[in-house]
């Protein structure tokens, strides 16, 4: 026998207990190296990309991506030295028990109980076992559970390779023809009709898309949100004649239910709402020098680093001054952190993320505008992973660019304080002399968790920050 190994859905963080294959990077029959990207893979969090730890094969690939979320220790895919045989493989995988006291095997031991009840109801209604004597392709497994549960495996297409039956063509064929609602619009054909990815089949309910229809082009034929989408007919929103009169449409809502990011984020938030006592500081910072000194500082060091780069840079200067607002709160423990670790809140297409800049009070501001850059990027692409978000002691949301002039944000846990910065600003000051002049002025209000911070702490981390924003020279001394 070959060398065969189990892939199974890894476990990052100790809260982790599911996660879902967002896209795989290698097909059945292929092979990959050590240190190649496997697959993506999608938590309650982020997108972790999974490399290779040694040289293999993909024989077999037991959850297409873009499906359900598995628990931790599911069996995703198995692997081997090329040497195993197909009927090696296909026993494997009937055999494989996830790993004692995982997610997943718990959940494999309620699948095993519900055949046992349903036996015991209806025992004179199980089919008859039979001999199946074919010169057609298809594993021991396959023919053993054909023989066992009665199937005619005449009218079975094989999905194998050179259409051999395998053991879930077998398992296909016994389910009977069966149909279900979805919102109570569309009738969808179960996968004994259609082999389909569950949000392929939600979308073609929603469409009203016959997946009988629809060519899947995933593996052993299944189809997949791709192949759904590419059969929904485009809008051309032409407007109707003149004088045609005015027919009503449906105007049904687009329910979308949270995704995993949107659920956590959600729940975050609501518990830091509720369980945290906010207090708010409000301050106006002239951002004029600093403004003149981006425009040198970008030319001589050659980057192009953003004013918010430059708030980044100027919070982590006075947290590292305060250690008593560079804080985490875990229960009833402050832990106060020498560097800062600033979280930069960023809106990517899966909704609020806060990666980290680690210790941005030791950077340069070339080096803090290319971290930033290119964890905004990561974001953008669903590309964070753990090491990217874990932690964190502040935060600094910046809504300015969208022209919002304050706002009050709300802290992440367990740090004890975010800085929600404003739109800069023209406006009328007082000048040196008492006179009145124009100044860019950029508004900044503090969210203090004030378990953890005294309202004069946080005062004074504003006054430290105000100075080096007015003064930024300051920043490079």
């Amino acid at each position: 026998m070959g060398k065969i190994r189990a892939f199974t859905m890894p476990k990052w963080g100790i809260e982790m207990t599911e996660g879902t294959l967002a896209e795989w990077k290698f097909a059945e029959g292929d092979s990959f190296t050590r240190g190649d990207l496997i697959c993506l893979i999608e938590t309650d969090k982020i997108t972790n990309e999974v490399e290779a730890e040694y040289d293999a094969t993909v024989r077999r690939i037991v959850v297409e991506d873009g499906g359900e979320a598995e628990p931790v220790g599911a069996l995703l895919a198995v692997f081997d030295d090329g040497s195993a045989s197909d009927e090696e493989i296909e026993e494997f995988v009937a055999n494989f028990k996830p790993a004692q006291g995982g997610v997943a095997e718990g959940r494999e031991k309620k699948k095993e109980a519900k055949p046992a009840e349903a036996a015991i109801e209806g025992e004179g209604d199980k089919p008859k076992a039979i001999t199946i004597d074919t010169n057609r392709a298809i594993s021991p497994e396959a023919k053993k559970l054909a023989e066992t549960e009665g199937v005619d495996i005449t009218g079975i297409e094989g999905s194998g390779r050179d259409g051999r039956i395998t053991f879930q063509d077998v398992q296909q064929a016994l389910r009977g023809p069966a149909s279900r609602s979805y919102k109570g619009t569309t009738v969808l054909p179960e996968e004994s009709d259609v082999f389909a990815s569950p949000l392929a089949r939600r979308i073609a309910a929603i469409h009203g898309i016959d997946l009988g229809a629809v060519k899947g082009t995933g593996a052993r034929g299944r189809i997949s949100k791709k192949d759904v989408l590419a059969e929904v007919p485009e809008d051309t929103g032409a407007a109707p004649a003149p004088g045609a009169p005015f027919v009503p449409v449906a105007n049904d809502p687009d329910i979308q239910p949270f995704d995993k990011i949107r659920k956590v984020v959600a729940k975050r938030l609501t518990a830091a709402k509720q369980t945290i006592p906010h207090f708010y500081l409000r301050i106006s910072v002239n951002a004029d020098a600093l403004l003149a000194l981006r425009k040198t500082a970008n030319m001589v060091l050659g980057t192009k680093a953003s004013v918010n780069d430059f708030i980044v840079m100027a919070s982590a200067k006075a947290l590292a001054r305060h250690r008593d607002v560079n804080v985490q709160l875990h229960g009833e423990e402050i832990h106060s952190f020498p560097h800062a670790d600033v979280s930069v809140a960023v809106a990517s297409p899966k909704g609020l993320v806060t990666p980290i800049v680690r210790q941005a009070d030791r950077m340069r501001i070339d080096q803090i505008a290319s971290a930033t850059k290119g964890l905004i990027e990561k974001a953008k692409e669903g590309r964070l992973g753990y090491e990217d978000m874990d932690g964190g002691t502040f935060t600094v949301s910046n809504l300015g660019m969208f022209g919002i002039e304050n706002f009050d944000a709300i802290i992440n846990p367990p740090q004890g304080a975010i800085l929600a910065v404003g739109a800069a600003q023209r406006q009328l000051v007082e000048g040196e002399g008492g006179e009145a002049v124009f100044a860019t002025m950029i508004p900044m209000t503090l969210s203090v968790d004030h378990r953890a911070i005294d309202g004069a702490a946080g005062a004074q981390f504003l006054q430290t920050l105000k100075t080096l924003m007015e003064d930024p020279e300051q920043l490079f001394g």
